[in-house]
């Protein structure tokens, strides 16, 4: 039995599930505040996207991304398997449009990271989305963390800032805004929110 066969067999009727999306740039922390909402709410569901790339080292199929072959994924975007997909250097990615809509409609929360663009496009399929923003308290702090990182080249660094500038150029698109000036304060703050909506008692929008 597949994931999605097991979450419908076990569901209850009753109410639809809500779907969770973060975006962030890059080094804004979102990874990190991700892992945390997971373990926080162990039975939310988090999106795991699909991707025609080889695996780096130490990825696992299933965690950290679905691998499959191009053909696959070409012939997934013919039949509209996908909520949304880009491709990003030559390689496919993708979000399983069965996956989120069989979980919401088994009652089950879902979490989803994805960038700007890509929650325009999930917007499209499921507008109620509940959508939030991370944002680092500035550009220059966003820059100390990346060269602190000391996994990127200079040359690298400079695109992930030049994508940052236009990433949160666009947050005004989201319900909420949360900047992540103290990891541990942002992670309250998202499980706050987070909490808010399943217990049915939304905050105010850009909160």
């Amino acid at each position: 039995m597949n994931p999605v066969d097991a979450i419908l067999e076990n569901a209850c009727s009753g109410a639809k599930g809500s779907l969770f999306i973060l975006s962030a740039p890059s080094g804004a922390g979102k990874t990190t505040l991700c892992q945390a909402i997971c373990r926080h709410f162990p039975d939310m569901l988090y999106s795991i996207s699909h991707t025609t790339r080889p695996p780096r080292c130490g990825e696992t199929q299933g965690t950290d991304y679905h691998f499959i072959t191009r053909d696959e994924f070409i012939h997934q975007i013919e039949s509209g398997e996908w909520a949304e997909w880009a491709e990003v250097h030559g390689n496919y990615y993708g979000t399983s449009a069965s996956f989120l809509t069989h979980g919401i409609e088994a009652g089950k929360d879902i979490l989803l990271d994805i960038d700007v663009q890509g929650m325009i496009k999930i917007l499209r399929h499921y507008p109620s989305s509940i959508t939030v923003f991370i944002q680092p308290p500035s550009l220059e702090t966003l820059r100390e963390r990346l060269e602190s990182r000391g996994a990127d080249k200079p040359d690298v660094i400079k695109t992930r800032m030049i994508n940052a500038t236009k990433e949160m150029a666009e947050a005004h698109r989201y319900r909420h805004i949360i900047v992540n000036n103290d990891l541990e304060l942002a992670t309250r703050e998202l499980i706050l929110l987070i909490n808010s909506y399943r217990q049915n008692r939304p905050l105010t929008n850009n909160s």
